[in-house]
């Protein structure tokens, strides 16, 4: 099992307990998600803040429209510094995303931090290579723009 690792970081001009009440409530992550993925929250978790043992469970569409059901758990919280989250089931054969929270001048610095893996080995390791690692760097490039928009600034 190769572990892959990714980290994105940007500068939000807002303060540490705006970006944790907007990130920290799963109803945003549609708004942050590309539409083509069509992402939605199928457990009825709306606008319950995070907490340690959370499930969250949705559908999306991440490629040529074949559905993806994916189910995270969030298990760690340190309000307004950090939560992380974990695959129970899903796409991956491991998914670890650690989110954090830095207050800086002028505003908040967010850090994603992604450790995954794929299943199947070899073809694994060719499917990361030619989608999933793209795949994950357009969503999160959007992510970027999305929360520009919303929070206020370009």
């Amino acid at each position: 099992m190769a572990l892959h690792n990714l980290t994105y970081i940007q500068t939000i001009p807002v303060s540490i307990d705006t970006a944790w009440a907007f990130f920290s409530s799963p109803s945003n992550l549609a708004r942050i998600t590309p539409p083509e993925m069509m992402f939605s929250i199928t457990n009825g978790v709306v606008e319950q803040g995070i907490h340690p043992g959370m499930i969250i469970a949705y559908i999306l569409y991440p490629f040529m429209m074949i559905p993806v059901r994916w189910e995270t758990e969030i298990v760690s919280v340190s309000k307004p510094f950090y939560f992380e989250d974990i695959q129970k089931s899903g796409p991956y054969d491991y998914w670890h995303h650690q989110h954090h929270f830095r207050e800086i001048k002028d505003g908040v610095e967010m850090t994603d931090i992604l450790d995954y893996s794929l299943p199947m080995e070899f073809f694994g390791e060719l499917v990361n290579t030619l989608i999933v690692s793209r795949r994950l760097d357009e969503v999160f490039n959007y992510r970027k723009q999305k929360i520009e928009e919303i929070l206020g600034y370009l």
